[in-house]
């Protein structure tokens, strides 16, 4: 296989830049008129992945919504990992683990080794026991060819109490997070494995995103970033974005070629972003 970081540039110039979030939420269960147990879980998720993977260049499952399912749920989420890469799209689960030794090691075997039947192309983790803590998730996801977001710069409200923490040599935190980016993207063409999840409704930052890595752009459409927004936040490291959505996209369901619609018309908005 080729790296992540070279999968991802291609997927991002064949589709577009938009990635799909397949996200269970109860509410969008009910609004499906589905019930909210597995069997409403396991239509609702794919139908999605029938209506989304095909089109975009990223999915974008999030664990907890099929975790709350019990094993399952965890079933279904297989299945959706396994439907949407078949579709051609590249796989991020977000998952955004974070802890110590075997047990990142663990979390890194069950989500970025191909043996495992969760393995996807890359996954959301926590840089927030020490970058250092995710030593095991990075040698793993070199040794596959697979893919890391990092939190860096989340737009939830309780995320500047650590982000925007002043680290000993007196820059932000979520600076030392690119830092520690940048050094494990250097010298990568067309681009690292390595990248970060940054909000794009952060509002200013003076922030340097060129890391030569992948970023992961939540909050687009729905929560209100725009491609002005994306544009502004990310300066000359736009087309390394995928900007996420889900709400938006998910919301033009049960119907197949809703969401189908929505997610092209997205691509469309964002097609500007890469020159």
């Amino acid at each position: 296989m080729t790296t992540f970081g070279t999968r991802f540039v291609a997927a991002l110039d064949d589709r577009g830049a938009l990635c799909a979030g397949i996200d269970p939420h109860s509410a969008l269960l009910h609004e499906w008129g589905l019930p909210d147990d597995v069997s409403g879980l396991e239509r609702f998720a794919l139908t999605a992945v029938e209506g989304l993977a095909p089109y975009v260049a990223v999915v974008k499952p999030q664990s907890a919504f099929y975790e709350r399912f019990g094993s399952r749920g965890i079933a279904v989420l297989e299945r959706v990992l396994a439907e949407s890469r078949a579709a051609g799209a590249l796989v991020l689960l977000d998952v955004k683990r974070g802890d110590i030794g075997s047990t990142t090691q663990a979390y890194a075997d069950a989500y970025l080794d191909p043996s495992s039947p969760l393995a996807a192309d890359a996954i959301t983790a926590s840089p927030y026991l020490g970058f250092g803590s995710l030593d095991p998730m990075v040698d793993t996801a070199r040794k596959h060819d697979a893919g890391l977001f990092v939190l860096a710069l989340t737009s939830n409200k309780e995320g500047p109490e650590v982000q925007h923490a002043r680290s000993e040599d007196g820059g932000p935190v979520a600076g030392r997070v690119l830092d520690h980016l940048r050094q494990l993207n250097v010298g990568e063409e067309p681009l690292g494995s390595f990248g970060a999840v940054v909000g794009a409704t952060i509002g200013e930052s003076d922030l340097d995103f060129g890391f030569n890595g992948p970023i992961l752009a939540p909050g687009f459409g729905a929560q209100g970033g725009t491609v002005a927004d994306i544009r502004r936040i990310f300066g000359g490291a736009v087309a390394a974005v995928t900007p996420s959505s889900s709400r938006e996209l998910l919301r033009r369901g049960p119907s197949v070629t809703a969401m189908r619609d929505e997610a092209l018309r997205l691509n469309d908005e964002l097609r500007s972003l890469r020159g």
